[in-house]
């Protein structure tokens, strides 16, 4: 009785040094650094080129509350939005068509007195469909806190 044959195993691709299979090109790495058209840009111009009116008068309104809160922060375009800096960065403002979200980094851990806060697992955002929806008191608690939280944790965006 004789043994059935076994099929023939595959072989896996041959490899280079780098781990890419053979015949596979490595991906073309960038030759200019990506930087963004909005780098460079003050708030007050951005906020001029990218909101509508009762969006600037808003936005102009959460950036004053924030420099009032927090005099050593500061602010500057990152990411295309508006972010604030204290020991890293605490908040941002997001205009969308019909609202303008404000959210901070550390959202699921800041104090939130009028219970306005969307919050995921990190961050937290609310959102105001009119100058008139701004509690200037509850954001001016919320960036307080925000800002302690950095000082006493550190950067939220780095890895531990």
């Amino acid at each position: 009785m004789s043994m059935p044959k076994s099929k023939p195993k595959k072989s896996a691709p041959k490899k280079n040094a780098s781990s890419k299979p053979i015949g596979q090109a490595a991906p073309a790495k960038r030759t200019v650094a990506k930087v963004s058209p909005l780098r460079g840009m003050s708030v007050e111009d951005w906020i001029a080129a990218k909101t509508t009116a009762w969006q600037s008068d808003v936005i102009r309104k959460m950036v004053a509350v924030v420099r009032r809160a927090a005099p050593g922060a500061t602010h500057a375009i990152k990411w295309s939005q508006p972010i604030f800096e204290q020991n890293g960065p605490f908040a941002f403002i997001k205009p969308a068509k019909a609202h303008v979200s404000f959210g901070f980094w550390r959202g699921a851990e800041v104090a939130d007195p009028k219970g306005i806060l969307e919050r995921g697992d990190r961050m937290g955002h609310f959102k105001v469909k009119s100058e008139l929806e701004l509690d200037e008191r509850a954001l001016a608690t919320m960036v307080k806190h925000a800002v302690r939280l950095n000082h006493e944790k550190g950067s939220p965006t780095t890895r531990r």
